[in-house]
């Protein structure tokens, strides 16, 4: 499959592997990566030196506790609450907002491992959730009311959940090898992650 090279709107080169345009979404699709987010957290944190998991890019920024904090939170408040809000008012009730913060007091006295536990089981609750909707085509087109963004599709709100996922996988790794950014000296040349910006909350 050949390798398609486009420029993103920061006029970077981006690969694709052989898909021209962007897929649409799928909703089995979103459930298999949402689901293996637990495991990827649970695998790469799990028992870690604070060097790793207490470290961040500076003020204010966010270290991997506090992404664990953040998807916790958002796990019980922000997604199937409002995939609920959605399919029960449509347009006519915006969704509850959300503190993207709110992990600083809800993490507070809590181990990294009690918040992994905590999400890897609110996850498998979500999921069930999501899954017993039995969720038809007609229903993913429905539409709902974001309190900042407007009128957003049920199939928007899924891929945002899941995109949301990959954001703060994303997020963790660059914050992790931000500890590093000295000790690899010479070869910060050849680490993209190390010159990667934004995406942070």
């Amino acid at each position: 499959m050949p390798l398609l090279r486009r420029l993103n709107q920061k006029g970077q080169t981006c690969i694709y592997g052989g898909m021209a345009n962007p897929a649409e979404f799928n909703l089995a699709e979103s459930i298999a990566l949402l689901t293996r987010t637990p495991a990827v957290l649970n695998a790469l944190l799990r028992g870690l030196p604070d060097t790793w998991v207490r470290g961040n890019e500076g003020i204010d920024t966010w270290n991997p506790f506090d992404i664990v904090g953040h998807l916790v939170f958002a796990e019980r408040t922000d997604w199937m609450p409002r995939v609920r809000i959605l399919l029960e008012n449509g347009e006519t009730r915006p969704f509850d907002p959300f503190d993207r913060f709110a992990q600083v007091k809800e993490s507070d006295g809590k181990s990294l491992e009690q918040l992994l536990k905590s999400f890897s089981s609110l996850r498998s609750e979500s999921l069930s959730a999501l899954q017993s909707l039995n969720l038809t085509q007609e229903d993913l087109v429905r539409r709902g009311r974001h309190p900042a963004l407007g009128v957003v599709t049920l199939s928007e709100l899924l891929a945002a959940w899941t995109v949301h996922d990959l954001t703060h996988l994303h997020q963790l790794s660059r914050t992790m090898a931000y500890q590093y950014r000295d000790a690899v000296g010479p070869w910060s040349a050849y680490l993209g992650v190390l010159r990667c910006t934004g995406h942070s909350s």
